[in-house]
């Protein structure tokens, strides 16, 4: 029996990724099998809520192995990448499909563009339609939020400790502009709102870490807490140089010396916030314009990130997260009208998404700005409990907007059901590769030297999705 190929575990194993290959064909299975790194690395909270994390072997600005490739669209100076955190249901609302004695009559779906829209769910981005690139054909790999999460800001697979060595793309945008930085520009390049966590600034400097800002008021807010200048600057500075006194030993003799050294530029970028007027009116706000924007958390985000960019004070990526798009039970609501579902929380996305184009369009700054949007997955066209929607990676949708962006368009479809990309298929690598070329960067050539090979953010996957490009 041992000698029988029926049974011989090599070949069993074989066959068997054979017949699952053929099933579920993907143009990326070998991350599944591919090597990874792993690496000794620890987390620590650094001033307004930026975590960054210290690695024995950082790569620095001078290490970047960015070279001149293919020609890039360069149109977009600034980009507020959008993540609806739990994953919004695609097929309720940008890949809309209508199923009788299902989809809610409130939906009011109609033909915007030649797109199915659900026009009572979101009344005020339907006259935004027209203003964006809508892809309905996005697949990622990853089920679990944790790793698609990832996978969706670094653009490569975060299998083992790859999520954490990998950069945000937002931190390579940070450093690979950073040389058409001022020495007057004082906010950080990356600024990420309404997020605690996920991904960072992996093996580059502390310099280049996402700058968190918590969630402000959902109902009264006038900005971000704690912005406004506060007295004792002389009894904190003289704190301030204490610490830099007690931290020099461990720059000379400790291996993570060169790390302290670069949260050394992080916080003296820092410490010239605190007391900056330019700040204190980009990250606040009046109450007749957060109302405008939806009086929500969400809508200030968004409002403080037009604001951000309007200060032209060296940022040059925002990150906006909006969690609790996770219903697996209830997705209409019908049950629990107080509760997360689709009609509770697409007013907030609905104000401040809309709100935030329209400024953006009207001071001229959308022509500068590449908006995009986009969950970590999509939802199953079955319900799943108490109707509601499980995780499904084979299809999802996503949308971009504004700079070098070809506008009120689908682009890709999903299959009649909205469970599996079946046309013009794109992945989170071609994604990313397509933000960095409306940047100016080439993926393919942007190369960062760490642990003895080079790294591409899209490893080696990706391509610039020129359909939805203007």
């Amino acid at each position: 029996m041992a000698n029988d190929p029926i049974y011989d575990p090599s070949k069993f194993a074989e066959d068997a990724s054979a017949k699952f290959a053929k099933k579920y064909p993907h143009r990326h299975d070998h991350f599944a099998t591919r090597p990874h790194l792993s690496r000794r690395n620890f987390f620590q909270l650094a001033g307004a809520g930026v975590v960054g994390s210290y690695l024995a072997q950082p790569v620095h600005a001078s290490e970047i192995l960015s070279q001149a490739g293919a020609v890039t669209q360069n149109k977009a100076k600034y980009c507020i990448y959008i993540h609806l955190q739990g994953a919004i249901s695609h097929l309720d609302t940008f890949d809309l499909k209508v199923t009788n004695g299902v989809t809610p009559s409130k939906f009011a779906p109609a033909l915007i563009n030649g797109i199915n829209f659900p026009t009572g769910l979101l009344p005020k981005l339907a006259t935004q339609v027209p203003n964006l690139a809508i892809v309905r054909s996005v697949s990622a790999w990853a089920l679990v939020h944790t790793l698609a999460t990832q996978w969706a800001q670094i653009g490569r697979n975060p299998v083992a400790a790859l999520g954490d060595i990998a950069p945000n793309i937002g931190s390579v945008v940070a450093i690979e502009k950073d040389v058409q930085r001022t020495s007057t520009q004082v906010f950080p390049a990356f600024v990420a709102l309404n997020t605690s966590s996920g991904a960072a600034n992996g093996y580059f400097p502390a310099t280049y870490a996402p700058f968190r800002v918590a969630e402000t008021s959902r109902t009264t807010s006038t900005g971000v807490n704690n912005t406004t200048n506060v007295t004792g600057q002389t009894n904190f500075n003289t704190m301030f140089s204490r610490l830099h006194t007690l931290d020099d030993p461990l720059r000379k003799s400790s291996p993570y010396g060169q790390s302290l050294s670069d949260y050394d530029a992080f916080y003296s970028l820092a410490q010239k916030m605190m007391y900056n007027n330019d700040v204190t009116t980009a990250f606040n706000f009046t109450v007749a314009d957060s109302q405008r924007y939806g009086s929500s958390s969400f809508g200030n985000a968004c409002l403080v990130a037009k604001q951000v960019l309007a200060a032209n004070q060296g940022t040059r990526y925002v990150q906006i997260t909006y969690g609790s798009w996770d219903m697996h039970n209830d997705i209409y609501g019908n049950q629990n009208p107080n509760g997360n579902n689709l009609f509770t929380l697409s007013p907030a996305f609905d104000d401040g998404v809309s709100a935030l184009l329209t400024d953006l369009k009207s001071s001229g700054l959308l022509d500068q700005t590449l908006i995009v949007m986009v969950g970590e997955f999509g939802r199953t066209p079955t319900t799943e409990g108490s109707n509601g929607r499980d995780h499904n990676h084979f299809g999802h949708c996503m949308w971009m907007a504004g700079a070098g962006v070809r506008p009120g368009m689908a682009y890709g479809a999903t299959d009649d059901f909205g469970f599996r990309a079946v046309q013009g298929r794109v992945h989170v690598h071609d994604l990313h590769a397509t933000i960095l070329h409306l940047m100016g960067l080439d993926h393919e050539q942007l190369t960062y030297r760490y642990a003895g090979r080079d790294y591409r953010l899209t490893d080696i996957a990706g391509r610039v999705v020129h359909e939805v490009l203007g």
